[in-house]
C-alpha cells in the first residue's frame, strides 16, 4: 500500500487515540525530550472512565494533570525510572513510585517483571518520508524494547523533532496508529557555570587525555568541563545523553572520534536533552548515531572503548567510598540512570577512568557532602567496591584499590575546609578508622 495512504488510515485525533486505553491497563511511554506531550496531556481528560491505569515514565519534563492533580488518585499510578520535579512533588501523595534500575537493563527488567508485556506504548517520531520511514528522534533508551512488547503502538508525530540516525528508523507499517502534535521541543538551557562548577570542570579536564572517549552526565558540572577541553585532540563520544556542550567540542574540532575503538568516527548516544542548537545539530547528522540504551550503557560495550572516561555527579559521598546520587536521605530525588553502568564500564576500558563529581557543600554551605557515613536511608548509587575517582572544587581523590583509611584521608583533603576537622573527629568516634590509625593524619 502507498505509505501516504497507510499513514492516513492510521491517523487518529488525540482523544481518539487515548480512548483506546482501558481500565487496569499499562501504558509505557518514551522519555525526556521524546515524551509524547499531546497524549500525556490528553490522558487526564479521560479520568472519569479509567481506573487503575499504570503509566511508565522516565525523566518526565513537563507538568501533566494526570500526575499532579490529587483527584487522579485511583485512576492513574505512575512508575518512574528517573524522577523529575513533578515526581518529587507528587511522591509524598502516593501516586508515583521509583523503579530501581541500571539503565542498560531498565526496560528488560521491567518487562521481565510483567511477563514481557505492556498494553500500550506511546512514543514520538518525525513525519514519515516518501517511503513511510519515521525516526524515533530523541530517545532510544527504552523505546524500542517497549514497542516490541506492546499490544498497541501509537506514535505522536511532531515536525519539530530532528531526524536522527542509527537504530531510530521505523516504518509506518510497524505502528498501529499515529497522532499529530506539532509543538516546540523541551529545552534544557545551559546556564553559565558557577565558580565552583568551573573549578570542578578544570580538575576533571586535567584527567582527560587526547584520544579519550567521554561520557558526560546531566547538569552544570558536565557542561562546565567542555570549556576546559578545547585544546584536546581527537576526543570521541560514547554517552548515554547527548548534551549541548558536546556541540561546542565538535564544532571546535576537538571531537573527531578517530581514536575510538567502537563506532570509530561516530558520536554514539541513547538520548538527547539540551537546547534547540543541540537538536538542530543532531538533525540528519551522519556523524551521530543513536543506539538503544541496552547497548550504549552495557558496561562490557563501554569498556571496549580505549581511554573511556565517564563523568557523573552525586549528592553525597561517604568515607567508605559509597556514592549517593539519587536520594536525600530516604527522600527519593532522581535515579540511578546510567551512572553505575558507565562508571563500571569506564574502568574496564584500557586507560579508562570513572569520575564522580560533586560540590563539597550543600544548603548554602551549611552541610558537607563528604561525610563519614551516608545519611540514614540514603540510596547507594555506586557501591564502595566500584568507586574510582571523586572530584570536588578542592581537588581529586583517587579511591580505587585504597583502604578505608586511605580513602578517608583522600576525601577529607577535597572536603570543604570548614568541615575537615569534624569529619575526621566523627570518623574516629564511629570507629570507621580506629584511633591509632587516625593519629597518623596531619591537618
Amino acid at each position: 500500500m502507498d505509505p501516504k495512504e497507510l499513514y492516513r488510515q492510521k491517523l487518529l485525533s488525540l482523544p481518539e487515540a487515548v480512548a483506546l486505553v482501558h481500565s487496569h491497563q499499562t501504558i509505557g511511554t518514551a522519555m525526556a525530550a521524546a515524551e509524547p506531550h499531546g497524549l500525556l496531556t490528553e490522558l487526564a481528560q479521560h479520568r472519569d472512565r479509567l481506573e487503575d491505569v499504570s503509566v511508565w515514565v522516565c525523566l518526565p519534563l513537563r507538568l501533566y494533570d494526570f500526575i499532579l492533580k490529587p483527584e487522579m488518585s485511583g485512576h492513574f499510578f505512575v512508575e518512574n525510572w528517573f524522577y523529575g520535579a513533578p515526581d518529587r512533588e507528587v511522591h509524598p501523595q502516593g501516586r508515583v513510585s521509583y523503579i530501581p534500575n541500571n539503565l542498560h537493563q531498565a526496560a528488560t527488567d521491567k518487562l521481565h517483571a510483567t511477563g514481557n508485556h505492556v498494553n500500550v506504548f506511546w512514543g514520538t517520531a518525525t513525519p514519515p518520508d516518501k517511503r513511510g520511514y519515521m525516526s524515533l528522534s530523541l530517545s532510544l533508551v527504552i523505546e524500542r524494547q517497549l514497542m516490541e512488547a506492546a499490544d498497541l503502538v501509537v506514535l505522536e508525530v511532531n515536525e519539530q523533532m530532528p531526524l536522527t540516525l542509527g537504530d531510530t528508523q521505523i516504518h509506518i507499517s510497524e505502528v498501529d496508529h499515529v497522532v499529530e502534535h506539532h509543538v516546540p521541543l523541551f529545552e534544557l538551557p545551559s546556564a553559565p557555570p558557577s565558580e565552583w562548577e568551573q573549578a570542578i570542570g578544570g580538575h576533571i579536564a586535567g584527567l582527560i587525555e587526547d584520544g579519550s572517549t567521554i561520557q558526560l552526565g546531566i547538569g552544570g558540572i558536565p557542561n562546565a568541563i567542555t570549556a576546559f577541553l578545547m585544546d584536546r585532540r581527537d576526543l570521541g563520544i560514547h554517552t548515554e545523553m547527548f548534551t549541548s556542550g558536546m556541540v561546542d567540542l565538535y564544532e571546535a574540532g576537538v571531537i573527531t572520534g578517530r581514536k575510538k575503538t567502537m563506532w570509530r568516527g561516530k558520536m554514539v548516544g541513547a538520548f538527547a536533552l539540551g537546547t534547540q542548537r543541540l537538536y538542530d545539530f543532531l538533525d540528519k547528522n551522519l556523524a551521530v548515531e543513536m543506539q538503544q540504551g541496552r547497548i550504549t550503557n552495557d558496561p562490557y560495550v563501554i569498556g571496549q572503548n580505549y581511554k573511556m572516561v565517564s563523568v557523573n555527579t552525586a549528592l553525597q559521598v561517604d568515607c567508605y567510598g559509597q556514592v549517593c546520587s539519587q536520594s536525600i536521605g530516604p527522600r527519593h530525588f532522581s535515579g540511578t540512570g546510567g551512572q553505575l553502568d558507565t562508571h563500571r564500564g569506564a574502568q574496564m576500558s584500557p586507560g579508562g577512568r570513572g569520575i564522580i563529581a560533586l560540590r563539597s557543600t550543600a544548603k548554602n554551605g551549611t552541610v558537607s557532602t563528604i561525610v563519614p557515613m551516608l545519611a540514614q536511608g540514603a540510596e547507594v548509587t555506586v557501591p564502595s567496591q566500584d568507586v574510582d575517582t571523586i572530584v570536588t572544587e578542592f581537588g581529586v581523590a583517587e579511591l580505587k584499590g585504597r583502604s578505608v583509611k586511605a580513602r578517608t584521608d583522600a576525601l577529607i583533603k577535597i572536603a570543604h575546609p570548614d568541615f575537615r576537622d569534624s569529619i575526621r573527629a566523627e570518623v574516629e568516634r564511629l570507629g570507621i578508622v580506629p584511633r591509632l590509625a587516625v593519629q597518623g593524619w596531619g591537618s
